[in-house]
């Protein structure tokens, strides 16, 4: 056997002309002259069997072919046979024709290997110099000591020690070429591998002994050596291929795992080119995505210098268009490729190079290139490799793919998919977090635009010339807008803008200048003039309102009174509204909504927090008034108990959970699913059979149903209530207690009932991480509640850290906006689906 260090990592700059390429080539001929030397002063004195040369050439070729490769990272190690013909031929060859004949086996083989375009010519030139310094060593150190008969075990051990001496010559080359290529850095793993080549050659020279002692019994012997020799030969390169087949799975099984778990860690970029470039063992990958919509332009490049990511990209970019224009992957190096394209990329030090597309169905979106293979005999690209790269980007694509969903899903949630201002949701949490900081000499403002005349526009001109005046009605109220503004569309024709300023006058000045603005000049939609204007209702906070809704509910009443007053601009005071015909009109308009179905329920996830899947949904009624805009729950719940429209609220938001209960099930069953009660519906004795009905009527088992009930209804309705809780538990319908820990309850007395499930109020589960009493609370009613063989829900979580602690303290299940905020039946739709897609995976 024979052990060999070969050229290669990293490629500096070896071009033709450089310093270091010449110094390389002196240094290959002085190892020339040596042999050549050699070969001339062990020039033949005697007589040769002329058969002799003719075999030994034919054996040292066939023991060269013979080739088992180690790949250790930017480094090969090949492992070949030869060495068991060098211990013969020292043994029957004089010194010259052992050198002549092993060097012309060299030169064949590594000129086979060169015309096969397998390595560029400086690799055959060095390894031609080490096999130059190994024979002309194994050779004279065999002269220099003698040997002796085949059975004398002093002629084995000169044998063992010109094998061994002749492998430490081999590297010298190596040890020497390297430094002066590639510098002194690189020359540390070829030293390194020195001992393994060491054990290698005593194999090898073992077997050579070995194969001499049974030739000198008979020359017979020579066919079961042959036997042997053909069998392991084949055995290894069989063994090679399945284990390259192998390492090939394990990298892409490998490189899938950290794809997948980059989608969620939103590392995916990262983690994509760092593992693409280790599994191709390049100097360079790339990846480039065009801009597309509001997607912008990636172009990202990991280097093997360990740095991290850059943005200079080595390949010609008209490569990376070629690859998305054509749909297909494409190699260039010294014999792939056109003249131009080899001789554009060598200008820039890159000599190969892969690029295949990343599609997104039928479309192509990007792509993903590796340049300058590195380690050893494998410097140049293959077929093989191309088909591993197509088979990467489809990894990738999935990836992307999954990683732009889960980015359209947020974006859709917080965005209009007409103007791409931000929606409803966006804009109540920025008011939120705007008037959660307090400023003093300022005020909080927001200001109401309502378009006017749009039902005019869609009936005259078409909705398509409406969907344009309201994207031109954007524009313009964006461009004029102080920087220091948010605005937002929070209704078919209603934008938001949203700023601070010194007082309410101000407010009201600012809101007058934007009107004027916007109404300065006409919209021109194919010749027709359309004059732009809008209702503007302007409230501020601290002044008149106190919260996120409260200030879009008041700005909607100053739009209102400036609709009718038509002075376009209304400031909000507190004339303007009476709360009694509000709820008086409330009252009128949410019977209505019960009856055309124009409320909507909202699905909030529960997750197990040791498994970190879907154990069910929290339903969670909303309504977004015509007039008043969103109308928070409590206020039109206890509207609707007041004016005995709960029963009918309670079982149409039951009914609609429960068609998505067995809509969203899987093969489980259907969706658990949590509905909110009032203790006034628990006081109806007909309730458990409405609510069978409704089970049945959509195939929902009892025990996929959950009750939640606040803590104080809970204790203050109890005895009251127990009646028809009981024969809900009796039916196994689960039931709950919500908000727990803000009443007076003991978890004693709610023993007696029968309650299923806690949940323990978010102000104790969000400061946990702050509070040592809060988290103290929430221990204490896990533990509780645990012993009591309840489970325990944390609601409001909000934070990884929250997560990890609630973990920590064994809680069941939570619920919160670091899971996913409550979302409309569309939306958690694809939420589910995603989750339980990314759960499998």
């Amino acid at each position: 056997m024979t052990s060999t260090a070969t050229a290669s990592d990293r490629k500096p700059d070896l071009g033709p002309g450089s310093t270091r390429m010449v110094q390389a080539w002196l240094l290959i001929l002085l190892y020339y002259a040596l042999a050549a030397a050699a070969l001339a002063y062990f020039a033949p004195s005697g007589e040769v069997d002329s058969y002799l040369p003719p075999v030994f050439l034919a054996l040292f070729l066939t023991t060269q072919t013979i080739v088992v490769r180690l790949q250790l990272r930017h480094q090969s190690l090949s492992f070949t046979f030869s060495d068991i013909a060098l211990v013969l031929a020292l043994f029957y060859l004089p010194p010259f024709w052992v050198l002549a004949v092993k060097l012309i086996a060299v030169v064949l083989w590594q000129s086979y290997r060169y015309m096969r375009h397998e390595v560029p010519l400086f690799k055959p030139a060095a390894n031609l110099a080490a096999a130059c310094t190994g024979v002309t060593t194994a050779t004279v150190l065999a002269q220099v000591l003698g040997l002796g008969p085949a059975s004398d075990p002093r002629t084995w051990l000169v044998l063992m020690i010109a094998v061994l001496g002749g492998t430490l010559a081999t590297w010298v080359p190596f040890v020497t070429l390297v430094p002066v290529a590639q510098g002194w850095a690189m020359a540390r793993p070829v030293i390194n591998r020195l001992p393994v080549g060491l054990v290698v050659s005593l194999l090898g020279g073992s077997g050579g002994i070995i194969a001499l002692g049974l030739l000198d019994i008979s020359a017979w012997a020579a066919l079961p050596i042959a036997v042997v020799g053909v069998i392991f030969g084949y055995l290894s390169r069989h063994y090679a291929r399945i284990r390259k087949a192998r390492a090939v799975l394990d990298d892409l099984n490998s490189f899938t795992r950290i794809a997948s778990g980059a989608v969620r860690s939103q590392r995916l970029l990262d983690a994509v080119l760092v593992q693409l470039r280790e599994i191709m063992q390049t100097e360079y990958a790339v990846l480039w995505i065009p801009q597309e919509g509001r997607y912008p332009e990636v172009r990202l490049v990991a280097t093997a210098d360990g740095k991290g990511l850059s943005d200079t990209d080595p390949i010609d970019r008209a490569i990376e268009r070629a690859v998305i224009d054509q749909d297909r992957a494409i190699e260039i190096g010294p014999y792939a490729g056109g003249s131009e394209e080899r001789a554009n990329l060598k200008s820039g030090g890159v000599d190969g190079v892969i690029a295949v597309p990343l599609r997104s169905g039928p479309q192509t979106y990007g792509i993903l290139a590796v340049a300058n293979k590195i380690g050893g005999d494998l410097s140049r690209f293959n077929d093989d490799d191309v088909r591993l790269m197509e088979t990467i980007a489809a990894h990738v694509s999935v990836a992307v793919d999954n990683s732009r969903l889960i980015d359209q899903l947020s974006y859709d949630a917080y965005h209009d998919p007409l103007t791409g201002l931000p929606n409803r949701r966006r804009v109540t949490d920025a008011i939120a977090e705007s008037i959660s900081v307090n400023v003093s000499d300022e005020v909080v403002a927001v200001m109401l635009f309502d378009v006017d005349n749009m039902h005019e526009v869609n009936d005259a001109l078409g909705h398509d010339a409406g969907d344009k005046l309201l994207k031109e009605f954007a524009g313009r109220l964006e461009k004029a807008a102080p920087d220091s503004a948010f605005i937002g569309r929070v209704d078919s024709d209603e934008f938001i803008v949203q700023l601070r300023v010194s007082s309410t006058r101000q407010a009201g000045e600012v809101a007058q200048e934007l009107h004027d603005a916007i109404a300065a000049v006409p919209f021109n939609h194919h010749g027709v003039l359309i004059d732009i204007s809008a209702a503007v209702g302007v409230v501020t906070h601290p002044d008149f309102a106190s919260t996120a809704e409260e200030m879009l509910q008041r700005a909607n009443t100053a739009v209102r009174q400036a609709k009718e007053s038509g002075n376009h601009v209304t400031v909000y005071h507190t004339g303007l509204e009476s709360q009694s015909l509000r709820r008086v009109g409330l009252a009128a308009d949410l019977r209505r909504a019960i009856d055309a179905e124009a409320l909507e329920v909202y699905y909030q996830p529960k997750i197990d927090l040791s498994t970190g899947g879907v154990m069910g949904a929290e339903a969670l009624v909303r309504w977004s008034h015509s007039t008043y805009g969103f109308v928070s729950p409590e206020e039109f719940v206890a509207i609707a108990a007041q004016t005995g429209q709960l029963g009918r609220l309670t079982e149409w938001v039951l009914r609609e959970a429960m068609k998505k209960a067995a809509e969203w099930g899987d093969e489980t069953g259907p969706l658990s699913m949590a509905v909110n009660l009032s203790p006034r519906t628990l006081a109806d004795l007909n309730f458990p059979d409405r609510v069978g009905h409704i089970l049945n009527d959509n195939g929902i088992p009892t025990d996929r149903l959950i009750f939640e009930i606040t803590e104080d209804d809970m204790v203050a309705d109890g005895p009251r209530l127990t009646p028809v809780l009981q024969r809900l538990h009796e039916a196994g319908v689960q039931l709950a207690v919500d908000d727990f820990g803000t009443g007076y309850s003991s978890l004693s007395y709610l023993r007696r009932l029968p309650v299923n499930e806690v949940k323990i109020d978010l102000r104790f589960v969000q400061g946990m991480n702050t509070d040592p009493d809060d988290r103290a609370i929430v221990k204490a009613i896990i533990d509780l509640a645990t012993h009591f063989g309840m489970r325990v829900v944390a609601e409001g979580v909000e934070t990884a850290e929250v997560m990890e602690e609630l973990k920590e303290l064994e809680c069941d299940y939570g619920q919160g906006y670091y899971f996913s905020r409550p979302l409309p039946a569309d939306r958690f739709a694809r939420w589910l689906d995603l989750h339980r897609h990314s759960g499998s995976s």
